[in-house]
């Protein structure tokens, strides 16, 4: 994968997780609305870095041999 690639893959992977996020903050707003609890949580939020592979380690491997 070239530099470019894997710059466009995290990018949409990315755009992905916020998408979800997103989701997860309008269903957790809707819960609010009814006085309901949460139906997400901070740990929720979280593992969407490792659902879309967005972690630290795994963005730079993305980016090994590209990198100089």
């Amino acid at each position: 994968m070239t530099e470019q690639q894997a710059a466009a893959y995290v990018q949409a992977q990315a755009a992905a997780a916020m998408i979800d996020a997103e989701g997860m903050k309008a269903q957790n707003r809707i819960a609010e609305i009814r006085g309901e609890y949460p139906v997400f949580d901070g740990g929720d939020f979280e593992n969407l870095i490792e659902k879309y592979g967005l972690g630290h380690n795994t963005i730079l491997s993305l980016f090994d041999g590209c990198i100089n």
